[in-house]
C-alpha cells in the first residue's frame, strides 16, 4: 500500500459517490483530508466516519466554483500538514441532461463552471500552497464522455473534454516545479449514474459497451487515486487513466 503519512490533501465533491471513497482510501495511506463538498454535513459525516476508522480528517463546505472558499479550503487543507498541500483531487461535479436542441444556455453553462471552472479555480487557490519537492500531485476527474462524447449531456462532455486539455496545461507548466498532474476517467455506481441505472434501456445499452459487463463500486477506483497521489506515479504526469472496465479501449 502506498505510504501517505505527513501528507495532506484535499478532496471535492467528497460528500458521497467516488469523492468519499477517494478520501476514504487516501486516510487510509495515512494522508490527512479535508472533505469538502456543497453538502456540508455531508461532507462531515465523511469525516467523521474516517476518524472512528482511525484516519485524519476535517470538513469544509465548498462550492468549487467559488474563489474566496476555494481558497479558505486550500489553507484549511494545507493546516492539516503545517502549510502544505500537497494532494488535491479534483472531483466535484453535477449534472444537467438534455439533448443539444433543448438544453439551456444556464443547463450548459451550469455543468461547465462546475466541473471545469471548478477545477480551475480549486487547482489556482492551491498553486502556492502545493510543494517543489515532488511531492506535490494534483488529480482532475474526467470522463469517458471527455474522451469519446455522450448522447444527451452535450454540456457534461464538453466539461470532461475540457478538464482534460486543462490537466495536459497544467501538467506541462506545473513540471517545472516537480508537481505531477494526471486525470482519471472513472466509471462507478454513484449518484451521478443512478439516471442511468434506474432506466432499464439506458442500463442495458450502457452495460453493453463495459466489456467486464458490471458498473464498479467507487470503492474500486478509488485505489488508482491512491497511486497518483503516490511516490509511486512520482514520473507520470499528464496523463488520462480510464477506470471503466474497458468501456474506452
Amino acid at each position: 500500500m502506498a505510504d501517505l503519512t505527513g501528507r495532506s490533501a484535499l478532496v471535492t465533491g467528497a460528500g458521497s459517490g467516488i469523492g468519499a471513497a477517494v478520501a476514504r482510501r487516501l486516510a487510509l495511506a495515512g494522508a490527512a483530508v479535508l472533505v469538502s463538498d456543497l453538502d456540508k454535513d455531508a461532507a462531515a459525516k465523511v469525516a467523521e466516519e474516517i476518524g472512528q476508522a482511525g484516519g485524519r480528517a476535517e470538513s469544509a463546505a465548498l462550492d468549487v466554483r467559488d474563489v474566496d472558499q476555494a481558497a479558505a479550503a486550500a489553507q484549511q487543507a494545507a493546516g492539516l500538514a503545517g502549510g502544505t498541500l500537497h494532494v488535491l483531487v479534483n472531483n466535484a461535479g453535477a449534472i444537467s441532461p438534455a439533448m443539444l436542441h433543448k438544453m439551456t444556455p444556464e443547463q450548459f453553462h451550469l455543468v461547465i463552471g462546475v466541473h471545469l471552472g471548478g477545477t480551475f479555480t480549486v487547482t489556482q487557490a492551491a498553486l502556492p500552497l502545493l510543494p517543489d519537492d515532488g511531492t506535490g500531485r494534483i488529480i482532475n476527474v474526467t470522463s469517458a464522455a471527455g474522451l469519446v462524447g455522450t448522447i444527451g449531456q452535450a454540456n457534461y462532455g464538453a466539461a470532461k473534454a475540457g478538464v482534460i486539455g486543462l490537466t495536459k496545461s497544467m501538467a506541462k507548466e506545473l513540471a517545472r516545479r516537480q508537481i505531477t498532474v494526471n486525470a482519471l476517467a472513472p466509471l462507478a455506481a454513484t449518484a451521478m449514474t443512478e439516471g442511468i441505472r434506474s432506466n432499464e434501456k439506458l442500463a442495458e445499452k450502457t452495460l453493453a459497451r463495459i466489456p467486464l459487463g458490471r458498473w464498479a463500486t467507487p470503492d474500486e477506483v478509488a485505489g488508482a487515486f491512491v497511486f497518483f497521489a503516490s511516490d509511486d506515479a512520482a514520473y507520470i504526469t499528464g496523463q488520462v487513466l480510464p477506470v471503466d472496465g474497458g468501456t474506452v479501449i
